[in-house]
């Protein structure tokens, strides 16, 4: 349900947080299927790390769906080491491939094609593909309004007091996409933001809030309680 309140306080924190880092360009890849696969392999991970897998990929030529599919699922955990958990993520980027062509023929076009309701419902399917990986291959892959929630997002909302820590995922969500316009380039750039004023300012220790964009905008007791 939209309230105005925060409608207004969500579009000032953007206004605020794209005056003081512009576009972030955001998600980094070439191909669609490279968005899937970096949503996957980013689970537990930095970017950077994420970036050293995809790397591995393309010079094996191995960053679409056909080439994943032939592989071994040992064959890929090499490729994909620097991310991390790489038997884990081997698998579950096997589940995606496999899933896409036993349900679709392999077709990616044909599966991103579904209705955002169907496209969402399947990715939930897909074992080892969460609420923010499913909504991350919504909005950056699909090009969906979907909003992607995730622990950078959960941090400033609840310093902010507009969360709790019980808040779960779906309640966030809707927080943004009640209050705000159903626009994917909108939720594209939101989220990316948030991670860069997380990383940078709302720090999980020591945050710098007399310094952030969002300042302004913190509860005076958050401050009174020694986050600054």
């Amino acid at each position: 349900m939209k309230d105005r309140r925060i409608s207004r306080i969500l579009k000032n924190y953007f206004r605020h947080l794209f005056r003081a880092f512009g576009p972030q360009h955001w998600w980094p890849g070439t191909t669609r299927f490279e968005v899937i696969a970096g949503a996957i392999l980013t689970q537990n991970t930095s970017w950077k790390n994420v970036e050293r897998a995809i790397g591995n990929l393309r010079k094996k030529k191995a960053l679409n769906p056909g080439a994943l599919h032939k592989m071994s699922t040992e064959e890929l955990a090499a490729l994909i080491r620097p991310a991390g958990y790489f038997n884990i993520k081997a698998r579950r980027l096997k589940n995606f491939v496999d899933y896409l062509f036993s349900a679709h023929g392999g077709s990616l076009k044909k599966f991103l094609s579904l209705d955002t309701e169907n496209l969402r419902r399947e990715l939930l399917h897909i074992h080892g593909i969460g609420p923010e990986t499913a909504d991350s291959i919504l909005l950056y892959a699909a090009g969906r309004p979907v909003f992607v929630v995730d622990a950078y997002t959960k941090r400033v909302l609840e310093r902010h007091g507009l969360t709790d820590r019980k808040t779960g995922y779906d309640d966030v969500q809707k927080l943004f996409m009640d209050n705000l316009p159903a626009d994917a380039e909108l939720f594209n750039e939101y989220h990316a933001l948030f991670v860069r004023v997380a990383r940078d300012f709302c720090r999980t220790k020591k945050p710098l809030c007399r310094g952030c964009p969002l300042g302004r905008f913190l509860p005076r007791r958050a401050l009174e309680k020694g986050i600054h």
